[in-house]
């Protein structure tokens, strides 16, 4: 009895204050997989992001979405205030996770985290599944990579093998606010330009987004309509300050 009702104190501590919706999807279950990306088992979203068993190497699996329109402008989206990791972050088009379902645990050509991309846009942007067909994507490579939540709480983080995904369409971007704070075009120059203003504190980036903004994603904006020659499904970029 005292077991439980700990249990619950220290969960009911862990979400005080927290929004509800994003409370409920805490519960989803993401795929948990080892250092190689192979899966190793189950769990909910809130025990992958929970700094206690990151620490103790919890690793899921994940998806960064990259959108260009047809001008090749890169869609960009503030995370909303409500969202428990990384809020009023800037990031790139959309970043979550494939989870245990019969859909997204299929890992024959990656299926199961396009699939999941394609979820999400919908989730997320609003974007309707038909503007971003499952062909449509590239998978260009995986990072793994861990960080701390800001602002830093003590509780929540990050720590994902994050499979880097490519699309070029037009779009209709109709965003939920309970994720979305609010969204915008940029070229390279205008996206700079952001990064320079995050380095002089006057904005958010996420961790991943600024991982792959400065290792990456020149080389790979340059192949945006020949991305055969930057796709690398070999390799897993270490990028943890550990390894």
């Amino acid at each position: 009895m005292f077991i439980t009702s700990h249990f619950a104190k220290m969960t009911d501590e862990l979400i005080s204050g927290l929004d509800t919706t994003q409370v409920k999807l805490l519960e989803e279950e993401c795929i948990l997989v080892d250092n190689d990306d192979q899966t190793t088992g189950f769990t909910s979203k809130k025990n992958c992001h929970l700094l206690e068993n990151i620490n103790k190497g919890m690793l899921h699996r994940a998806f960064s979405v990259f959108l260009f329109n047809q001008q090749g402008e890169l869609l960009l989206q503030q995370r909303a205030d409500a969202k428990i990791t990384f809020p009023g972050h800037w990031t790139n088009t959309c970043c979550s996770h494939p989870l245990n379902t019969p859909a997204e645990v299929e890992e024959e050509g990656s299926i199961g985290v396009l699939r999941a991309a394609q979820r999400k846009l919908k989730h997320e942007l609003g974007i309707e599944p038909e503007q971003v067909p499952i062909n449509g994507f590239h998978y260009l490579t995986r990072i793994h990579y861990k960080s701390e939540n800001v602002p830093n709480d003590g509780r929540w983080g990050e720590h994902e093998i994050d499979y880097i995904l490519f699309i070029k369409r037009d779009v209709t971007v109709v965003p939920n606010g309970n994720e979305v704070k609010t969204h915008r075009y940029v070229n390279q120059t205008q996206l700079n330009s952001l990064m320079d203003e995050s380095k002089k504190g006057n904005l958010l980036v996420t961790p991943w987004f600024r991982l792959v903004v400065e290792n990456f994603l020149p080389k790979w904006w340059s192949h945006l309509d020949n991305l055969s020659n930057v796709k690398d499904h070999k390799t897993i970029h270490r990028m943890t300050k550990d390894q």
